[in-house]
């Protein structure tokens, strides 16, 4: 459904939102395993955000690569992806896409053993929240919070 929206956008020559599209698409495509088609897909949107100047879908980029690279055992680049997510999302006041990068670096910290490193993270994140906290990306950060106490 994602690719023929996609299709029906580009045929019709829009380009806003696309790069968002671009990255949903992408998602599903890592959910699937086929990280290589979710990788193009974020080429492309990366293209579109520098050409567009449109930045809104530019922290769930970052994050993504940052996942792709983790499912792929690039934890390196992986881990610079989160941290480049996250400094987008400060800059962008992007508290939710903050919180989703916050919680992907989160786990690859757990992951590699540094929980104190992790749960100091999702604290400081998390903790800039005053609302919505019954929402999937907070509910999400807090049982890894929990996890990492």
């Amino acid at each position: 459904m994602l690719a023929r929206g996609l299709s029906v956008l580009r045929a019709a020559g829009a380009v806003v939102h696309t790069s968002r599209a671009l990255c949903f698409l992408a998602e599903a495509h890592a959910k699937v395993g086929h990280l290589q088609e979710g990788q193009k897909c974020l080429v492309e949107a990366a293209q579109l955000i520098e050409t567009t100047q449109e930045r809104c879908g530019e922290v769930e980029l970052h994050r993504l690569r940052g996942d792709m690279m983790n499912a792929r055992g690039d934890h390196g680049a992986a881990e610079q992806n989160y941290h480049r997510a996250l400094a987008v999302a400060e800059r962008q006041s992007a508290k939710t896409f903050g919180l989703r990068a916050a919680t992907s670096l989160a786990r690859l910290w757990r992951d590699q053993g540094k929980c104190t490193e992790a749960h100091d993270l999702l604290a400081l994140v998390y903790g800039r929240f005053t609302e919505g906290f019954d929402t999937p990306v907070p509910r999400d950060a807090k049982a890894l919070f929990d996890q990492l106490v």
